[in-house]
């Protein structure tokens, strides 16, 4: 019995089933994202997933404004994380590696966070100021 826990103890962890989506106007752009507000989608977050669809993504609604920090352990792709206000806008972007556990922390209190594939904010032209609504 020992013996197949340490076995199963070995595995990768599953990731979590893709969560309910709601579309989103990110600097003019449309993105599909998935929605994390439940303390375990929000912890789980990416964790384990191996792709993200091209334009699809992972807003976390994380309550009060407050300097709300990311990292990567257990996550497997590349990402970039925008962090919104209260307004909606983004007052920064950051690129987060895999598996990485370093602090990715905004330079002001957050209401959200998205998380896209590395790049994406580049690629699409959005940069701080830009407004994310629903």
């Amino acid at each position: 019995m020992l013996a197949a826990g340490l076995l199963l103890a070995g595995r990768p962890a599953p990731a979590q089933p893709p969560l309910p989506t709601i579309t989103l106007n990110v600097g003019g752009h449309v993105v599909q994202a998935e929605y994390a507000a439940e303390p375990r989608t929000l912890s789980e977050g990416l964790m384990h997933r191996t792709a993200l669809a091209a334009d699809a993504g992972m807003l976390f609604e994380l309550g009060e404004p407050d300097i709300h920090c990311f990292w990567m352990k257990n996550t497997l792709i590349p990402l970039s994380i925008a962090f919104i206000d209260r307004n909606g806008r983004i007052v920064g972007i950051q690129d987060m590696q895999p598996r990485s556990l370093a602090p990715h922390c905004p330079a002001a209190p957050i209401t959200q966070a998205l998380e896209m594939n590395q790049g994406w904010f580049a690629r699409a032209g959005v940069r701080p100021g830009d407004r994310v609504t629903r």
